[in-house]
């Protein structure tokens, strides 16, 4: 009993100390980790017109969801999501919000197929400590089996800096992208 409790005591001890320099890095403003290379990889894209410039196009449509809030307008990179790789430095996929008539950057996703990945690895992917969801198929997209993250670099999201889904996203604004601004803003 003694050595489980110690045990538990120990384990709470490791997540209270691997939570705190995201906690930090929020009371801050200085984000570490995976979001800190996510803002260094991405910090041209605030204007769409680059991205564009880098192999990104839309796929013409705001990502709403069954929750509150949205995922964004999506921007893929067809040659890094169909090169099996993940690196914090080249996202798959850039994800915008249309507000005003401006197309402003939220953050990024990144996705690999599934069988692509199985293929060189073991295990599931996991990048720079966050865990990847796994989407079957069918799915909405219309793409085989893949695995994602959402990585809100650019906007808050209360429900979770990784979590798919942000609250504070909308759709509402979305007119296509031929009504936008090419350059947003944060």
């Amino acid at each position: 009993m003694r050595r489980s409790l110690n045990h538990v005591i120990a384990s709470m001890a490791l997540v209270a100390l691997s939570a705190a320099p995201l906690a930090q890095a929020q009371a801050t403003g200085h984000p570490s980790g995976l979001i800190a290379e996510v803002r260094v990889a991405t910090r041209d894209f605030h204007d769409v017109g680059v991205a564009i410039g880098a192999g990104y196009a839309s796929a013409g449509s705001c990502v709403s969801g069954p929750q509150a809030g949205a995922m964004g307008i999506h921007y893929p990179n067809g040659a890094l999501a169909s090169d099996g790789v993940l690196d914090p430095r080249l996202p798959e996929i850039l994800i915008y919000e249309q507000r005003g008539g401006r197309l402003r950057l939220l953050g990024v996703e990144f996705l690999v197929i599934a069988e692509q990945w199985h293929a060189a690895n073991a295990a599931p992917p996991v990048l720079m400590g966050q865990h990847f969801h796994y989407v079957g198929s069918p799915n909405r997209y219309g793409l085989p089996p893949f695995y994602e993250l959402h990585v809100w670099a650019w906007r808050d999201n209360p429900s979770g800096t990784f979590a798919d889904w942000n609250p504070q996203v909308s759709c509402d604004g979305y007119a296509g992208e031929s009504g936008a601004h090419p350059a947003g803003h944060r």
